[in-house]
């Protein structure tokens, strides 16, 4: 099968730092699908992995964590898909990945494809709807259910809402019922965090307890972190309400202070949507569960896919153009490359 990996961490400018290889279709056995992966997005973490320092390899490491195709093989304990099932799906962070034509991914992290959008629609979604919708529910614990008339509308502030994961969490929030403070620094940016439901945008470059007490409000009821955790920290920690909770899904470079929630009772969290798949948790299925939920709201209309650029064929220099895109910090939305030569 064709695939598109790499030897070593090279600048993508690099014709090396991708490129187009040949290997064998992996065989399926237990939980696992393998699938004909038509089209493929490309995440910050695709860029993260590929500038990891390591040696040379002696064999190509493949990347990619957005897939959607169709299966053509199941394994001996599949229960949730079968041949020709159209699925969608993020994968694992301990498995070749979605840059190739055949993949194997385990059935309980994968959920079947919305049946109303374009392929690369779909494959623009599985990675960043997993990670928004965990940390709303699952680690912010935001209620899923919209609140009544009498409850007024709880606040929640996204840093980054023009990003990949800013953009569907925006849509999450709102069907959850929430008041939505997005923040996004250009015109092109701020354009998009409105149309996909913002009801107030905010400048990250500024001062954002600033920004918000511009709105009239002193404190929001949650925090989503999506980019520069350590300089966004002390904003957070005197922006969100007392009992308030803060989740983040970028990395810290130097110590935070949780000392700084201490008085407001204050919960912080962490969100990958690699943790399930890469401990093996008792909740694996529950992403094959969101998965689904996430195409029902597609194919309703009720969310709209964040894809913004596509490029055709999957190879390597193609690939290397998603990456530089991703890289530049400037991407609003999602890139998707679709179709193999």
């Amino acid at each position: 099968m064709k695939a598109v990996g790499f030897y070593a961490p090279l600048p993508i400018e690099s014709q090396d730092s991708l490129q187009d290889v040949t290997l064998p279709v992996p065989v399926v056995s237990g939980h696992d699908l393998l699938v004909q992966v038509a089209a493929v997005s490309v995440n910050p973490v695709d860029v993260g992995v590929r500038h990891a320092k390591r040696r040379p390899l002696s064999a190509p490491k493949i990347i990619g964590w957005d897939a959607y195709g169709t299966v053509t093989a199941v394994g001996d304990q599949t229960s949730l898909f079968k041949v020709g099932d159209k699925v969608y799906y993020a994968g694992s962070f301990k498995r070749p990945g979605s840059d190739s034509q055949y993949q194997l991914v385990d059935e309980r992290i994968v959920g079947l494809a919305p049946k109303t959008i374009r392929p690369e629609e779909i494959a623009a979604m599985p990675l960043t709807a997993l990670t928004a919708y965990e940390a709303l529910f699952e680690q912010l614990q935001i209620p899923l259910t919209a609140p009544s008339q009498s409850q007024p509308s709880k606040t929640i502030l996204i840093i980054n809402g023009a990003g990949g994961v800013g953009s569907i969490a925006t849509q999450l929030a709102k069907l959850a019922g929430l008041t939505v403070i997005s923040t996004a620094s250009r015109p092109q940016s701020i354009a998009w965090t409105k149309a996909h439901g913002a009801d107030f945008v905010v400048n990250h470059r500024n001062d954002l307890v600033h920004e918000v007490h511009q709105l009239g409000l002193k404190y929001v009821d949650y925090i989503l972190e999506l980019n520069d955790l350590d300089g966004h920290w002390n904003e957070m920690c005197d922006l969100i309400k007392p009992s308030g909770h803060i989740a983040s899904i970028t990395e810290n470079h130097r110590p935070i202070n949780l000392k700084k929630l201490t008085k407001k009772r204050g919960t912080f969290a962490w969100e990958w949507m690699y943790a399930k798949s890469y401990y093996g948790t008792d909740d694996l299925q529950s992403q094959h569960d969101i998965l689904n939920q996430i195409a029902a709201w597609l194919d309703q209309g009720l969310i709209s896919s964040t894809l913004t650029k596509a490029l055709t064929p999957i190879n390597a220099a193609n690939l290397r153009l998603a990456h530089q895109l991703v890289e530049s910090q400037h991407m609003i939305g999602k890139v998707v490359v679709r179709g193999w030569d």
